[in-house]
């Protein structure tokens, strides 16, 4: 079980090293980074080292997802996962080995869609001994367990190589894009470092977390921190050469990261699977047509603290509710057709709807609150006090006051989801939970302390569901 728990990284364990940045990407949009390798570039000798988060899994599509590619030769060079979410990496394609690939996929699966995992791997196909010319680690540990593995011969040279292209999110507009988030992404040209100069384990928690490597980067090396929404692609280390954005803008900019971890929509376990998809980093909520209703949640329960998050009315306001639902209830009834308080005894929540200008809460209309497209909703969430409040447009229902616990919404004394449901229809649906959105935010607010983007400043007391906060309060 120890094992197993360091794999996934919650970021949710203080750390004297803060990642502020990571960047979304998604696939159906081609968001990529992109640049020309330089002359100079080691082929035998390199480092990738990167944090990621999926919010897509490959299986899901049926297709590959690369996270860096390091030159498109032949087979190139390229790692991510296949279409089984199963660790991926190719070695092959330099000039003088065209055909020559080396493929190897571990057993392992990535489908943690709630957890930041840490990649590195090392190459130097100069060692005598086959077993040190590639090395795997995920979250601290070397991957050992291989379905298939292929180590490159004695001084290959790869894909690594000048006027190639080297890409992080991608293999390009057309194949194996990434949806999700990365963060500190690093190339070492030259140096075989390991995961220690990257990352250590927790004393107290034993959850690997991110430290800043100070070694070299090599001639052509380059490091990826997404400080500058103005300029994303900027190596703020290694060779100085920037890399281009492919359909990405400083709106893709995030502070979901591997210190501050944010939760999104879960995107595994959903009802109406083929019709039910998400992007923009976990919190649009994309439906087609059917007759159906549909309730998603998200990555997170909690039962004690105070939370806050915000959902926007879609156009003529559609069959669209925000609120919170009990855990219990999404474990036993997954693939049904259920919504937000259509029973009286609490045991599905409560949501303010959109099209009935609502709360509806114990399967009936609760008090009235008109909205109208584009309306920000807020859903204020008190697992001390087992309450719920909502808001349109930061004025809150039911004469309500989330502060100091009047009125409100009861909720049973159990684990809470923030959740959304919706009637199924061709909609796409935005949520912000603090880390990243779509939803276009004018005032960008905070909590009391300082995390999370919001249009309106959460209650006081009540804060973004994200790691740092969930230590503190949760």
């Amino acid at each position: 079980m120890e094992a197993l728990q360091r794999l996934h990284n919650r970021g949710s364990i203080s750390t004297g090293y803060e990642i502020d940045n990571s960047i979304k990407l998604e696939d159906d949009n081609d968001e990529f980074l992109t640049r020309t390798n330089a002359s100079g570039t080691n082929r035998k000798t390199w480092t990738v080292s990167v944090w990621f988060k999926q919010t897509e899994l490959a299986s899901m599509r049926n297709s590959y997802t690369e996270i860096w590619d390091g030159g498109v030769f032949g087979e190139g060079t390229r790692m991510g996962m296949d279409n089984t979410d199963r660790f991926w990496i190719d070695i092959g394609g330099g000039t003088g080995n065209t055909g020559t690939n080396y493929r190897n996929f571990s057993t392992l699966k990535l489908r943690d869609t709630s957890a930041w995992y840490h990649l590195v791997v090392a190459l130097d196909t100069t060692q005598s001994t086959a077993a040190n010319r590639l090395k795997v680690w995920l979250n601290g540990t070397e991957i050992t367990a291989w379905d298939q593995q292929q180590i490159p011969a004695q001084n290959y040279q790869c894909a690594v190589e000048a006027g190639v292209t080297m890409t992080w999110g991608a293999y390009n507009a057309t194949y194996h894009g990434f949806s999700g988030y990365l963060a500190e992404c690093n190339y070492v040209d030259g140096v075989t470092a390991t995961q220690n100069d990257f990352g250590e384990y927790d004393d107290d928690s034993g959850i690997w977390k991110p430290k800043e490597y100070t070694g070299s980067y090599g001639t052509n090396g380059c490091y990826l921190d997404f400080e500058l929404s103005s300029d994303l692609g900027a190596n703020a280390k290694g060779n100085d050469v920037n890399f281009t954005l492919n359909n990405i803008t400083a709106a893709d900019q995030a502070t979901d990261t591997p210190t501050n971890n944010f939760t999104t929509f879960n995107i595994i376990r959903r009802y109406n699977q083929d019709r039910i998809s998400f992007t923009e980093g976990g919190t649009v909520v994309n439906t087609t047509s059917g007759n159906t209703w549909t309730t998603v949640f998200n990555t997170m329960a909690v039962n004690k603290g105070k939370w806050y998050w915000e959902g926007e009315l879609y156009t003529n306001e559609g069959l669209q509710m925000f609120g919170q639902t009990p855990q219990p209830w999404t474990e036993i009834n997954i693939n049904i057709d259920w919504y937000l308080g259509q029973r009286s005894d609490k045991q599905n929540g409560a949501g303010y709807y959109g099209s009935g200008d609502d709360v509806y809460y114990e399967a009936t209309y609760a008090n009235s609150s008109a909205s109208t497209t584009g309306d920000i909703i807020s859903v204020a969430m008190d697992c001390d006090n087992n309450k719920v409040h909502f808001a349109v447009n930061g004025v809150y229902t039911n004469s309500s006051n989330p502060v100091n616990n009047t009125n409100g919404f009861a909720m049973l004394d159990d684990y809470q989801y923030f959740a959304m449901a919706t009637y199924i229809g061709s909609y796409a649906l935005k949520a912000n939970f603090g880390g990243y959105t779509t939803i276009s935010i004018s005032s960008a607010a905070s909590d009391e302390n300082g995390y999370g983007t919001f249009e309106y400043a959460p209650p006081s007391g009540y804060y973004a569901l994200c790691t740092k906060n969930l230590e503190e309060f949760g």
